[in-house]
């Protein structure tokens, strides 16, 4: 009986114990990297300033510098691939809503991907001339520009495979 309690007491304490454990701190995602004047797309190895549209930038936790993509479905398309790292510390793309009259992209455009609102199958050409999937940072400025160039908004988690890996051509 007395070991009986003994073990009793040993579990309360062990639960107790746990209940007053902190939840781990997760670290700040690292924070966006600018596009510098070398910086060529991960899977097309061209220069991202040759094309226009949204680019999207890959920071890895074992990697110093970005992978940059010239389409926002490279982005997607990385983060499905089996054979692609999954060590992903953060992924940014760029806000379609910041764009200025050159269709040019300012510093702080960058935004969370997985924060983003999608339009896909409009009839905007985005980077390399393709279809492509285009950010924003607001649902609102996703659907006045969905007005303008039709299409279909989800969000990161919502997006679907054949889009991505698919042939899309334009509406």
């Amino acid at each position: 009986m007395r070991k009986l309690h003994t073990l009793l007491l040993l579990c309360l304490g062990l639960i107790l114990a746990a209940c007053g454990q902190p939840e781990p701190i997760q670290a700040p995602p690292p924070p966006v990297v600018q596009i510098p004047q070398t910086a060529v797309g991960h899977y097309c190895g061209m220069y991202l300033f040759e094309h226009q549209g949204p680019k999207g930038q890959i920071l890895l936790r074992e990697r110093e510098a970005p992978l940059w993509f010239t389409t926002i479905r490279e982005v997607f398309a990385y983060t499905l691939l089996p054979e692609e790292s999954k060590a992903i510390a953060a992924t940014y793309v760029q806000d379609m809503a910041q764009r200025d009259q050159d269709g040019l992209f300012p510093e702080q455009a960058w935004i969370p991907a997985q924060e983003a609102w999608y339009l896909i199958y409009s009839r905007y050409t985005g980077g390399m001339g393709t279809i492509d999937a285009l950010p924003f940072s607001q649902e609102q400025a996703a659907k006045d520009f969905q007005q303008q160039h039709g299409g279909q908004l989800v969000r990161f988690a919502d997006m679907p495979e054949n889009y991505i890996f698919g042939a899309v051509a334009l509406p």
